[in-house]
């Protein structure tokens, strides 16, 4: 039987937490050395600086000017993605999405998420328990809003899917990684091809006959696959995350269920708790600088643990508990700074819709597994669950 490989310090979870040691790295130094897998297969892992409280990683990912999400070592077509760039050209690219991204937008798409939800509600009552939430629920709801969203065909998921798994799983080696990578920017230059020949209504379209040759075709592929990739895995990991955590906590979903007006926190305080994008995307030191109390080189790569900053006492008391009573101010569930999640209007719809709809349709609804022995997505940059065997 083959060992599981040692996950980098950075990237640990236990069940629904951050690991411990991360938790005490936190309440302790803060700011701390580690070695991280490089971006290169001529080297295994590169030194690192690891920041885990809450106010230091708002002061990292706030700064572009100190902390540069540009990395040269990177292969050149990786440079075209929103996450690895600074303004101007950031800010250029992500003005053109803006608008299709306000909450009054999202706003027009409950209808046809609500539509999505009930459709997948009503097949998995038909079927029968137990189901698979994740194969049945969290995974393919908010795969076919972003399909629809992008003009995406739906009937293309299973090639997207294993390659999206593919790239995110920390244990696979880089060149596989990459090679997926490649695998999606193709099928998505494609896309793009077929749109700008005959440009339609969906997002794709709306960029190419709104902007035309102020965008590329490499920034729209780049911009279509990041969409697609976070569109769909994010959500759908708080999804299954999000209900399993739920079922532990009866009284919580029994609130959430019944208290419409308590869903707008609910989903905040899951987004805080569960963290499920672990780490911010690295950050590159720009120029010499300090960070609480260390002295910080050009060229240094900064990894944030947002898991941990989002359990920090300074979010406010209670912080290591679940509780969607809480008030929330602030969290780093989206990220923070210029490169705060651009779809967190669509997830939050999404979450809103969903959440509720299969509280009230099954309101029995149990895992068919304890905790302990459900398979978590360990080895993936967006955390979850692999399956969550469910009955009602």
């Amino acid at each position: 039987m083959t060992e599981a490989p040692v996950l980098p310090l950075h990237a640990r979870r236990h069940e629904f937490d951050p690991a411990p040691e991360l938790i005490q790295l936190r309440d302790t130094e803060s700011v701390t050395r580690t070695e991280v897998p490089a971006f290169s297969q001529d080297q295994h892992t590169v030194p690192a600086w690891l920041v885990t409280r809450y106010a230091d990683v708002r002061e990292v990912l706030a700064d572009p000017s100190r902390f540069s999400n540009v990395n040269n070592n990177r292969p050149e077509d990786f440079n075209t993605s929103l996450l690895n760039m600074d303004p101007p050209d950031h800010t250029r690219l992500r003005r053109m999405l803006t608008g299709e991204f306000t909450v009054k937008r999202m706003r027009r798409l409950v209808p046809r998420i609500e539509a999505i939800v009930n459709e997948h509600l009503d097949a998995m009552q038909a079927k029968g328990s137990p189901a698979d939430l994740v194969a049945d629920f969290a995974l393919p709801i908010p795969s076919l809003v972003i399909c629809e969203l992008l003009g995406v065909p739906y009937a293309d998921r299973s090639e997207f899917q294993q390659w999206s798994a593919l790239r995110l799983n920390l244990t696979q080696p880089f060149e596989e990684r990459i090679a997926a990578v490649r695998k999606s920017r193709e099928y998505m230059t494609g896309l793009v091809e077929s749109k700008r020949a005959d440009p339609d209504d969906d997002m794709i379209g709306m960029l190419i006959r709104e902007h035309g040759d102020a965008v590329t075709d490499d920034e729209l592929v780049a911009i279509s696959d990041l969409l697609l990739l976070a569109g769909h895995e994010t959500t759908s990991n708080m999804l299954g995350l999000g209900t399993l955590l739920l079922l532990q906590h009866p009284d919580q979903a029994a609130l959430l269920r019944d208290d419409d007006g308590i869903v707008d926190q609910a989903v905040e305080e899951l987004m805080r708790y569960l963290t499920v994008v672990t780490n911010a995307i690295p950050r590159f030191v720009a120029k010499d600088t300090e960070l609480h109390g260390h002295q910080l080189r050009a060229g240094e790569m900064v990894i944030c643990s947002l898991s941990t900053a989002n359990r920090d006492p300074e979010v406010g008391d209670g912080s290591e508990s679940f509780d969607i009573t809480r008030k929330i101010t602030s969290h780093l569930g989206f990220g923070h700074g210029i490169h705060h999640c651009l779809g967190a209007p669509l997830a939050r719809m999404e979450m809103r819709v969903a959440f509720p709809a299969l509280l009230r349709r099954f309101p029995g609804l149990r895992s068919e597994l304890p905790v302990s022995e459900v398979p978590f997505r360990e080895y993936s940059f967006v955390y979850g669950v692999e399956e969550l065997p469910v009955s009602w």
